[in-house]
Order: structure tokens, then C-alpha cells, then sequence
């Protein structure tokens, strides 16, 4: 691949999901949907289907492997801030209604989710890919919750401050790290290609994995973290912090555990100072947010073919996928939380936040895709649930007067960001 196709290819995909991105804004909705929806248009669904040679020349098969490349990239970057802005400490001390809520919010649309796939495997399943591993992640895709995506709605709405905002986030938390443990033993098990006594060692190094990460060495950076308080955050300081998500994310990955979870850990067990957090998280995002997400909004797009949601039947399961997804987390958080006391409105406005999937979604349909338990179609029509789920939230939150209709434009800072409920 030359260097003009590299710097075409990704200068128009910078372009594409920015643009989509401010448009998306205008209307009240989170950045990131707009992105997402961009990297659908410039895929075979919209930009190959009617200007298909444009596509062919703007995405020539030989400049998919140093994207995906640079894709993967980010998303490791990403999935570091998402573990850095969870507080593991107050998730902890979460109260016993957040705990609850959460793990309702995650067990209804994951058992639903199986339920599903009994229907869904049949004709929808990888080649070869046995029952379990398929009712077992398309659970898990059913039960994810994007954090990052919440916490922007919340800070938008000037939700952050309430009780709603408080208990959304702190449920948000505990769904992403379920969500990320249930797709690690996932991968393990599939990795393991049904031979149980790998999968038990694999499992194995994984326990001793994440021990060694959150007793030793979190307790080891938060010692050097004192340092780095008072210093900083110096180019040293970030080059440690790099090589620790590298070498996280390597050692999952050579365990036979994707290699997200090695950055999501890597992330967790960071300090949570406001002088180590608020600069390291802005100095990775800027560049991951900007240039390498939106790689993978482009590289999921490639691989989502409406067209593949033909006729009334496929649309019928499509339907019946975000159905399924939507009304399982709605009921799972909303019922759950006011049952143990919340007030009505406020229990609406949490089933509703709960079911935004955005980028997090993406991520782990795609980590299907690879490891052949999707089909493309069904592929395809999760994407779909993705986008429409995350979409939704924010128009209802108000139309149901729970969040104010125009967002607030103050600038996200520490101070008024994430608070967990302790």
C-alpha cells in the first residue's frame, strides 16, 4: 500500500465521520453516533452501492490490512480511557441497589439473549461455531452498556449531579466490567476450540493475570503515582503508562484472551488523580477520538452490508434483535431500580440510558466477526441494533421531560465528570 492511498483513505475517513459528527450534534444527538453512522455510509451499504468503483478506489483491498492495523490501535487506546474513567475503589462500594440494578440490567437480556439464539443459530450462526459460544456472546452483546456514550449524554443533559445521573453511571460501570469479563471468558473458551483442559489453563493464567494487575501492580502504580502527582504529567510518565497497556494488552492476548481486555484492565488500575487522569486521558484521546476511532467506525462499515437484510423475514429478525435488546435492558434496570425505591420517572429514565450500546457495542460485535461466531447478516443486523438503541436514548430521555431539550455546552472536566455511587 503506498503512502498517497494511506493518506487518502484515512484523510476522507477523518473527513466523513467528522462531518457526520457535527451534523449528528446539531440535533441533539452524541457525537459518536454520527460517527458511527458515517462509517456505515462509506461502506458497500450506501457509498458501494451507489458509487462503487468510488469505493473500490477510495478502499483498494491492498490498504485493509494497515487500517485494520492502525483500527486495532485505537481501539486497545480506547478501551484504556474506558477502564481509566472507572473508579474501581467506588465500584466496590457501590450501594446494594446500584449492584443490583446493574446485574438485572445484565442477566435479563443476557438470559433473553440466549433465549434468542436458540431461534438465531440455525440460520445465523458461524460455520461450525457450537451452540454455546453463539447463545453465549450474542447474550453478552445483548447486555452491553456503553459508559463512555452514557457519561456524554448525562454531562450534556446536566444529568450528572442527580441521583438519576449518579446511579446511571455507577451502573454503566459495573455493565462494562461484566460485560468485558463475560467476553474474555468467551474468547478463552473459544480460543480453547472445545478441548476443556486448555480452556482450564487458559482460564487459569487468566485469574492469575488479573490478580497480579489489581493487587501488586495497581498497588505498585499507585505508590509511583504519588511521584507523578506532584510531577505531572511528564512525556516519561506517559511512555510508562504506554508500554503498561501495551504489555497488558500483549499478555492477554498471548494468553489466548483478546487483547482489549489486557487494555481495559490496564486502564482500571490506574491512580484516579484529577493531575494523572484529567491530562492522560486528554492526551490519548485526542489523537484516538480524532484519527484512529474513526478507522474503525470505516473498517465496520466495510463489513456491514444492508443488503444482506433482505426481504420481510430478515427484516422480521432484525426487528425482533432490537426488540429484544431494548425492551429486556429497559425492564431488567427500570423495574429492578424501582422496586428497591427509585422514583418512577427517574426508573424510566434508567432503562433508557442503560440501553445505550454505542462504540462499546461495535467493539465487541466485531471481536464475533473475527472470531467467526457472526455471521455477516446477523453481524449486520446487530450493528443495526447498536445504531438505533443508542440513538433513541436521548429523544426520549426528552420527550419525557427527564432531560432538558437542549444540551448544555460546558466544557467536560473532572471536577463535573463521573461520580460513582458510593
Amino acid at each position: 500500500m503506498s503512502i498517497a492511498q494511506l493518506l487518502l483513505s484515512v484523510g476522507t475517513i477523518v473527513l466523513v465521520t467528522r462531518l457526520f459528527g457535527w451534523l449528528f450534534e446539531r440535533i441533539g444527538q452524541p457525537c459518536v453516533v454520527g460517527e458511527m453512522t458515517a462509517g456505515i455510509v462509506l461502506g458497500p451499504s450506501v457509498l458501494g452501492y451507489f458509487f462503487p468503483g468510488f469505493l473500490t478506489y477510495i478502499f483498494p483491498s491492498s490498504s485493509l490490512t494497515t487500517l485494520t492495523a492502525l483500527s486495532q490501535l485505537g481501539i486497545l487506546l480506547f478501551m484504556f480511557v474506558v477502564g481509566l474513567e472507572v473508579d474501581l475503589n467506588r465500584l466496590l462500594k457501590s450501594r446494594a441497589m446500584v449492584v443490583l440494578t446493574s446485574n438485572f440490567s445484565i442477566l435479563m437480556p443476557f438470559v433473553m439473549g440466549i433465549g434468542l439464539a436458540r431461534l438465531l443459530y440455525s440460520r445465523f450462526a458461524g460455520p461450525h461455531v457450537p451452540f454455546l459460544y453463539f447463545a453465549m456472546f450474542v447474550g453478552t452483546a445483548m447486555s452491553v452498556t456503553a459508559f463512555p456514550v452514557l457519561a456524554r449524554i448525562l454531562q450534556e443533559r446536566n444529568l450528572l449531579r442527580t441521583d438519576l445521573g449518579r446511579i446511571a453511571i455507577s451502573c454503566a460501570a459495573i455493565d462494562d466490567a461484566s460485560a468485558w469479563l463475560l467476553l474474555a471468558t468467551l474468547t478463552a473458551m473459544v480460543h480453547s476450540a472445545s478441548n476443556w483442559s486448555n480452556l482450564a489453563i487458559t482460564l487459569a493464567k487468566f485469574l492469575v493475570f488479573v490478580s497480579i494487575m489489581l493487587f501488586p501492580v495497581r498497588y505498585a502504580i499507585a505508590f509511583i503515582g504519588k511521584f507523578w502527582q506532584r510531577r505531572g504529567l511528564s512525556p516519561g510518565v506517559l511512555s510508562v503508562v504506554i508500554l503498561l497497556l501495551l504489555a497488558s494488552s500483549w499478555i492477554t492476548e498471548q494468553i489466548g484472551v483478546h487483547a482489549l481486555f489486557g487494555a481495559f484492565i490496564a486502564g482500571l488500575i490506574m491512580p484516579k488523580h484529577k493531575s494523572l487522569v484529567v491530562p492522560l486521558r486528554e492526551k490519548i484521546e485526542s489523537l484516538t477520538l480524532v484519527l484512529l476511532l474513526p478507522l474503525f467506525f470505516a473498517l465496520t462499515g466495510l463489513r456491514t452490508r444492508i443488503d444482506l437484510i433482505s426481504g420481510t423475514d430478515m427484516w422480521l429478525w432484525a426487528f425482533a434483535i432490537i426488540g429484544v435488546a431494548t425492551l429486556c435492558k429497559f425492564a431488567g434496570a427500570s423495574a429492578t431500580s424501582y422496586i428497591l425505591g427509585m422514583k418512577w420517572k427517574d426508573s424510566v429514565g434508567l432503562g433508557i440510558l442503560m440501553n445505550t450500546r454505542g462504540l462499546v457495542e461495535l467493539v465487541v460485535l466485531t471481536v464475533g466477526l473475527d472470531l467467526g461466531i457472526l455471521s455477516p447478516a446477523l453481524f449486520t443486523m446487530m450493528v443495526t441494533m447498536a445504531l438505533v438503541t443508542t440513538f433513541m436514548a436521548t429523544p426520549l430521555l426528552v420527550a419525557l421531560k427527564i432531560a432538558p431539550s437542549r444540551p448544555q455546552l460546558h466544557q467536560l472536566t473532572f471536577d463535573n465528570e463521573v461520580e460513582l455511587v458510593s
